[in-house]
């Protein structure tokens, strides 16, 4: 449609824009082209749907693929809002502050390349990262800091990266109120993995335990994007990346410790245990003992302060299978009762506990039982001691010290075991702890408000394994050889050292010998 028009027809533009945000947008919104730079704004279906949303809902959350527009589209709506509502107060967050100043600038320039007539707000207050027009709306780029828009009532809030978002959950609890008066909210984003705040807010939208209205864009719903696009553009992707940034699949995404196809694959062995008993019934089990084969038990004890779980794993040595798991809340007696009788189920396999605060008192109850198969290491080390050396070894204690230091250390073994293959779980306990474990600036750590504990106990274990049980294993072969080398030879051996006594001796009758053989020649 041009531009030049007559007042009338100017005037039936401004209402029919007024009513259909759609109309707006495809009719009148241009955009910056990487290429062919300023262009009509025209609307792919799955974007006209979002503006539809964006009108039907007060809060919509969009899991997306990267390059679908939706910023872009974002950015048409505020203007929209902006233009033809009065004193709308509009908010823009994200990961970074340049995104969301970003996102204001994009929302400035389609302002600023509206027809003359269709101006009929103009901007009055211009900031670098806000700008005011002059019916009084306006908006504003903001950190993700704690103090970030809670002083003011919003209209219209919009999280752009909301899954990279850190502190999310914080700051939408201060944030929340100031849409109470009707105020809407927008939180887009690419997956981050599993926990955060992004995550969990869509898991609950889809289950309808919030406000929130959930869509999910994946790659293929841009007409232009074939599955030959897919291949070339994922050629030098690895399966991270994809999942994050094409796919929209939460549990392959985000920066966790375990790889992505590695949780996907023991997903496939995670079952339903044989039995849940114990006095909680907390005590979940896969198999039996069998006399057959060797079992450890690693444990990690709860800090006490409610805020986490005593947990304990079987593992079955042989084939290095977690068959049988506890994990709950108990007092350290009844806790240390619960590994004692465990202990004695599979055979008086040895038992590694951690020596935290709480872990010395389960370590004393189990000495008090008498157990007898209990892991010693150096103190303040993680070097393991064998119970018969450690009986005259000072600075030997009972249990498994967890530091600074042996934390990378024990979870590197455990990826290494999961990353080989050399390791089956079947727990989803355990399955769910290893997907919300992430890198936090190079530490490996559950995601704020989720537990670890399982990995730890299991991290310990698969530590223990590679050392010493693998000890005891070569000592065992050693003692083998050994026995082996001492059965009876024909053939004899001179062991003895020159200059000794018995080498001395051993000469002497040799030269004797010798002279009684030869003795006829000396007589006569």
């Amino acid at each position: 449609m041009s531009y030049e028009i007559s007042r009338e027809e100017a005037l039936k533009e401004i209402v029919k824009c007024g009513k259909n945000a759609g109309y707006f947008i495809n009719n009148y919104a241009k955009i910056s082209h990487p290429l062919k730079g300023l262009i009509p704004f025209k609307m792919f279906d799955y974007q006209d749907e979002l503006i539809k949303d964006f009108n039907d809902y007060r809060f919509n959350i969009i899991l997306k693929a990267r390059q679908l527009g939706i910023s872009t589209i974002s950015a048409a709506y505020i203007v929209w809002m902006m233009t033809f509502h009065r004193d709308k107060n509009i908010l823009v967050i994200a990961t970074k502050f340049s995104t969301a100043a970003n996102l204001v600038k994009k929302v400035k320039q389609i302002i600023k390349n509206l027809p003359d007539w269709l101006a009929i707000a103009t901007i009055s207050v211009d900031n670098r990262t806000s700008f005011e027009l002059s019916n009084g709306s306006q908006i504003k780029a903001s950190s993700t800091s704690g103090d970030a828009g809670r002083s003011e009532a919003l209209s219209l809030l919009v999280i752009d990266e909301a899954a990279h978002v850190e502190g999310l959950e914080e700051l939408w609890t201060g944030l929340y109120p100031t849409l109470s008066t009707g105020g809407r909210c927008i939180a887009l984003s690419t997956p981050n993995g599993v926990g955060n705040w992004f995550h969990q807010t869509f898991v609950d939208s889809s289950e309808e335990k919030n406000d929130f209205h959930h869509t999910t864009l994946q790659w293929d719903v841009h007409p232009e994007r074939n599955q030959e696009w897919f291949e070339k553009e994922t050629m030098n992707m690895s399966r991270r990346q994809i999942a994050q940034e094409l796919e929209c699949n939460f549990n392959m995404s985000g920066e966790t410790v375990f790889h992505p196809e590695d949780m996907e694959r023991i997903q496939q062995s995670i079952q339903e245990p044989k039995y849940k008993t114990g006095f909680d019934r907390n005590f979940w089990i896969w198999e039996e003992y069998r006399p057959d084969c060797t079992y450890l038990i690693s444990a990690d004890v709860a800090r006490g302060d409610g805020a986490d779980f005593s947990v304990f794993h079987v593992l079955k040595i042989e084939t290095m299978e977690i068959i049988a798991e506890y994990r709950g809340k108990p007092a350290p007696d009844l806790f240390a009762n619960l590994l004692n009788e465990a202990g004695k189920e599979y055979g008086n396999c040895m038992l590694a506990i951690e020596n935290n605060s709480i872990g010395w008192s389960v370590l004393e109850k189990l000495q008090e039982m008498n157990y007898p198969n209990i892991y010693y290491s150096y103190k303040s080390s993680h070097e393991y001691v064998d119970p018969i050396t450690a009986e005259y070894k000072s600075n030997a204690v009972p249990g498994f010290t967890m530091s600074s230091k042996t934390r990378p250390l024990v979870v590197a073994k455990m990826e290494e075991f999961v990353r080989n293959k050399l390791f089956t779980i079947y727990s989803a306990r355990l399955f769910n702890e290893m997907k919300t474990f992430v890198w936090n600036h190079g530490r490996p750590q559950a995601m704020k408000k989720y537990n670890d504990d399982l990995i730890i106990s299991c991290a310990i274990g698969c530590w223990i394994k590679d050392t010493a049980f693998t000890t005891n294993q070569r000592d065992l072969e050693y003692g083998r050889a050994f026995l082996s080398s001492m059965k009876k030879s024909s053939s004899e051996m001179n062991t003895t050292i020159p200059g000794q006594q018995g080498h001395r001796a051993l000469k002497d009758s040799e030269e004797k010998n010798k002279y009684q053989e030869y003795s006829w020649l000396l007589k006569g």
